[in-house]
């Protein structure tokens, strides 16, 4: 029972190591900080998170990572669907786009979706890179 428990929590750790390594970079154009937290009053304050014994301002390497893959899943996902409107509908480009951007404005607004307001801004830059590599005769699914 140890052994078989050992094994799996070497498998484990050999898989995250795996895709941890595996992984490209986070792009430059990517925000790295999220927007700025307010805390009300006189005194100037500086919002910190107490992670492993120290306090850290901003995200962990993790967490930027993870907001990335999310952002670009995402801009994936809208770019696919701007292209099938834009080919059932006859859309043009920025109209699609101007629709996209108000669809994913109108769920982060609803609290429906957690992304900061320089995310949406990569998401829809992403998105319309996307399209445009589409429509010029590439593919929505090329890797960054």
């Amino acid at each position: 029972m140890a052994v078989r428990l050992v094994f799996a929590m070497l498998t484990i750790f050999a898989v995250k190591e795996s895709l941890m390594t595996s992984r490209h970079p986070v792009p430059d154009d990517f925000p790295r900080e999220p927007a700025p937290g307010l805390v009300p009053g006189a005194q100037p304050k500086l919002l910190v998170r107490k992670m492993d014994e120290r306090y850290r301002i901003g995200l962990t390497d993790e967490e930027l990572w993870a907001r990335y893959e999310a952002c670009e899943d995402l801009a994936r996902q809208l770019a696919e669907y701007a292209s099938r409107k834009m080919s059932s509908s006859g859309l043009l480009l920025n109209d699609a786009l101007e629709r996209v951007a108000k669809g994913l404005k109108a769920k982060v607004g609803a609290s429906q979706w957690d992304f900061y307001p320089a995310e949406i801004t990569w998401m829809i830059k992403r998105t319309r890179e996307l399209l445009s590599a589409a429509t010029s005769g590439g593919s929505v699914h090329h890797d960054r």
